[in-house]
């Protein structure tokens, strides 16, 4: 009976966790729509509007890579919070202090080096393979 349960368990969370996916692969797409009709209403295009399109564009390539692989690579996020700072200093820095600019570039960084370590870790110590 628990392994009954088990199997519904299982199938009913992978049904909403393809649900989320749709959901947030819609939501992602409404923005980008929303960020191109700002686009045109103001007849021109920011580095802004640039950086906000590529950190949808790789919120969509994390969406499509965890539905077709069902793993999440930990990078990818850590990509798009890399994106999102330099983006935050690009916009800001003219109103920033200077202890707020350093903060953000060794946060920026931090998460490079961290994504170095993560590589590799995968390269050179691959979880084992599991045999069917």
């Amino acid at each position: 009976m628990g392994k009954l349960y088990s199997q519904y368990g299982s199938k009913s969370l992978k049904a909403v966790e393809h649900f989320v996916l749709i959901i947030i692969a819609i939501a992602t797409i409404i923005a980008i729509g929303q960020e191109i009709v700002h686009i045109i209403t103001n007849a021109r295009v920011d580095l802004a509007d640039l950086l906000l399109l590529f950190i949808y564009l790789e919120v969509l390539a994390m969406v499509a890579n965890y539905a077709e692989s069902g793993k999440l690579p930990v990078r990818m996020p850590i990509y798009i919070a890399i994106v999102a700072l330099a983006r935050y200093l690009i916009l800001d820095m003219k109103a920033m202090d200077d202890w707020r600019i350093i903060t953000i570039a060794v946060s920026m960084l931090f998460l490079a080096v961290t994504v170095i370590i993560i590589r590799w870790g995968q390269l050179k110590l691959p979880y084992p393979r599991i045999k069917d």
